[in-house]
């Protein structure tokens, strides 16, 4: 234990002072008698007289609550400097805090309460943040310490003390309202399962970590992915699926973007930098990569040591963006904003490896021109590079020449040091260049990592990104959100003379529709009579006012007409359900399920073309949530013709039923048409269901959902239903929307005309 009198301070004119603040501590831990002096010192020039004396007697209470010595500890070094950046008022609200958890069973929480405490508060500097900080932090203590009914007993929170440990990193990505929305999420979903709580609230969950995504600030990859593809093959006339990273989990090394044979890797969220947007962060990362993709050309590393490869790796981003520039020159604001700016001669070469440093100074120079000669020998390299490229476009082999030629005239003796100089010298738009080198001979390992699978983890290439889709938990009702991957891809084509095979055994079917679909067909023009105002003149009854007139009668003042349009004004997607429970025979029939099914839409589809109204045909099917596929049959702006028949010959059953996703996904299409009615038919032959969901009631709850919102946005859904024993959970989902066809050996008579029926 160190004395008072064995330190420095000890003969100032401060030691009979420290020894009364010692007193006032009234703490025997000799833990806290070997911080005392330096935390009294920092306090003193810190707080003010009045904020001493509190500091002193909180720290005392923190002494001899009977949490042992890490609570005042925690406190005595770390509360000067909160105070300093929030104000010394802050102190009550936090002890308040403090007292009414140490009265909780969750004592154990206040340690790294405090010790989150000072990160915490740079990130809320005002009184009224860390105010809300606190009453957060509180309600989870209440809603998730669990009393047992009948028992007066209550036991500790699973998840708050990780809740403080996370909260440092959590205030690093979240506003204060997100961190709410996380925290109640949290709160109404794992309150009744503690294992499930600490998973959520230690960040080791799926929920928690797409619960946090979604609550960031910021620009969301998974928000514009269509946009960027759209860009991306307008452009570069390039495409490949772009595939989000997260930036929140690894803070120690932040991964770069790159691609390789699965897509384009690019961070889950940008923020605005530099007075660039996010979107156009992204943008920036996707033209660099693909000017690597159209001018880089791979070459053999073994030869090359890393500096080498730094040098090669600088001059190839800076060559690519130069005939990037020739061709958008609109780019080089973005280039220019988010390139660092580092400044000549600002690594001290004693001290520090100064190469990436001298690279990340040419790489400014070469794209702005201001810079070029500020130093001779810049200017001499920048020079160099731009001759090559007026030569042509130049290529990899030929700028890796010039790259070895710099680094050999530039080299000093320091670039060995082991300390590498990196402050300004991260172009965070850049990839890694993984794709630039080859390997004569690579390690098991290496084979295993570079060697790309023949198939990704699916059995088909997804050609466009996924579109993610919240899902509902009926038992804590809420959603999960972005839970559910679809993937659409156009349905692949068969054999368009199946189709008219069809069509030509039901002739006799089709000729009784169409007696029916002339009855629906539109009128052009109807006559609207007895009109104070029209387009013109009913003589009929003009003729009739004017005896009345004569007669002395009152006459009809409405002697005039106009006309309408009886137009149908509807727009129908047919949404197929595609699992494998179609391949069955039908009851009663040689066929299976999804020939008749089959028959049933090649019949409607041809009497919806007949009548003119825009119709869409999709089918769907699951395996899991993370890859549920939406196949298109028939767009909106297609004609019933070869290419429609070919892919409805070729459709084919498989795999599980998420039916909510596939109903949320087909009313983002459905409801930008511009009719006035809008239908959504579900063709389906038994309840919701896929293999990673146990809960049968689940997926029935968010169809039913799925259901609600399509009536939000004025689509009306209705379905009908294969399965006899669909009673006892169809009306669960649509209410009295639907139909249950006993007799399947009847679609294709049946459908088109419930449809006409639907639609009269």
């Amino acid at each position: 234990m160190t004395s008072l009198s064995d330190t420095p301070l000890a003969s100032a004119p401060g030691a009979e002072q420290l020894l009364r603040w010692r007193s006032q501590l009234d703490v025997s831990f000799p833990q806290v008698a070997d911080v005392f002096v330096d935390c009294m010192v920092d306090a003193n020039t810190k707080l003010s007289t009045e904020g001493l004396e509190d500091y002193l007697a909180q720290a005392r209470f923190l002494g001899k609550m009977g949490r042992g010595v890490e609570p005042v500890l925690i406190f005595l070094q770390e509360w000067p400097q909160i105070a300093h950046t929030v104000g010394e008022d802050a102190l009550s609200p936090v002890m308040a805090a403090v007292k009414l958890i140490n009265k909780s069973p969750n004592g154990k929480a206040i340690a790294p309460f405090l010790q989150a405490l000072s990160a915490v508060a740079r990130r809320l500097p005002t009184q009224a943040q860390l105010q809300r900080y606190l009453d957060l932090s509180l309600l989870l203590m209440e809603r998730t310490s669990t009393s047992i009914h009948g028992i007066h007993k209550t036991y500790a929170s699973p998840s708050l003390a990780l809740f403080f440990e996370q909260s440092p990193q959590l205030l690093a990505l979240l506003s204060l309202q997100g961190l709410s929305h996380w925290v109640d999420y949290g709160i109404r979903n794992t309150s009744h399962h503690p294992e499930q709580q600490r998973d959520y609230f230690s960040l080791t969950s799926a929920d928690s970590r797409a619960v946090l995504q979604r609550e960031r600030h910021g620009t969301l990859l998974m928000d514009h992915t269509r946009a960027l593809d759209l860009y991306l093959q307008a452009l570069w006339q390039d495409a490949d699926v772009l595939v989000p990273y997260s930036t929140a989990f690894d803070l120690q090394r932040q991964p770069m973007p790159y691609f390789d044979a699965f897509g384009i890797r690019l961070p889950d969220v940008y923020d605005e930098r530099a007075g660039v947007s996010g979107i156009d962060r992204y943008r920036a990362a996707l033209a660099h990569m693909a000017a690597h993709r159209r001018w880089s050309t791979p070459i053999f590393a073994d030869n090359f040591s890393p500096a080498q490869r730094l040098a090669i790796e600088c001059f190839e981003d800076a060559r690519v963006e130069a005939l990037t520039l020739r061709t958008y020159p609109g780019m080089r604001r973005i280039f220019m904003a988010l390139h660092p700016n580092p400044v000549a001669g600002g690594c001290n070469p004693a001290t520090h490896s100064c190469l990436r440093h001298r690279l990340a100074v040419l790489s400014r120079a070469l794209f702005d021109p201001p810079q070029r000669f500020q130093n001779v020998q810049i200017g001499d390299w920048v020079q160099r590079f731009h001759a090559l490229l007026a030569q042509g476009d130049s290529s990899t082999s030929e700028i890796a020449g010039l790259a070895l030629s710099y680094l050999g005239k530039t080299r000093l003796q320091s670039d060995q040091l082991p300390n590498t100089w990196f402050e300004d010298t991260v172009v965070d738009y850049r990839d890694d260049n993984r794709h630039l080198w080859r390997f004569h001979e690579l390690s098991d390992d290496e084979e295993s990592f570079d060697t790309p699978r023949q198939t990704p983890p699916t059995d088909e290439i997804q050609n466009l990104p996924p579109r993610h889709y919240p899902e509902w938990d009926y038992s804590s009702q809420s959603f999960r959100p972005d839970w559910v991957s679809l993937y659409e891809r156009l349905h692949p084509s068969g054999n368009a003379a199946d189709i008219d095979a069809l069509l030509a055994k039901h002739s006799a079917l089709a000729k009784r529709l169409k007696r029916l679909l002339d009855l629906l067909k539109p009128q052009d023009k109807v006559r609207v009579r007895y009109q104070e105002d029209g387009s013109e003149l009913d003589l009929d009854v003009a003729i009739r006012s004017l005896i009345d007139l004569r007669t002395g009668s009152q006459p009809e003042p409405r002697i005039n007409m106009s006309h309408t349009t009886n137009g149908r004004s509807i727009a129908v997607t047919v949404l197929l359900d595609l699992s494998a429970s179609l391949n069955e025979k039908a009851r009663g029939s040689e066929q299976t399920v999804l020939q008749l099914s089959q028959e049933a839409v090649s019949l409607l589809a041809w009497a919806v073309g007949q009548l003119g109204d825009p119709l869409a045909i999709a089918g769907f099917h699951s395996n899991t949530r993370h890859d549920v596929r939406y196949l298109h049959l028939k767009g909106f702006g297609e004609r019933w013709g070869d290419a429609v028949k070919a892919r409805l010959a070729a459709m084919q059953a498989g795999y599980s039923t998420r039916m909510g996703a596939a109903m949320r996904h087909a009313a983002r299409t459905l409801r930008a048409q511009p009719a006035d009615k809008k239908l959504l038919l579900v063709l389906t032959d038994g309840q919701p269901s896929d293999i990673d969901v146990h809960d049968e009631r689940l997926l029935i709850e968010d169809a039913h959902q799925a259901v609600r919102e399509l009536d939000h946005q004025g689509i009306f859904s209705y379905c009908i239903n294969l399965d006899a024993a669909a009673d006892a959970y169809v009306s669960d989902i649509f209410g009295r929307r639907y139909t249950v066809i006993d007799n399947i050996a009847r679609l294709p008579e049946q459908l088109p005309r419930l449809f006409m029926a639907l639609t009269r």
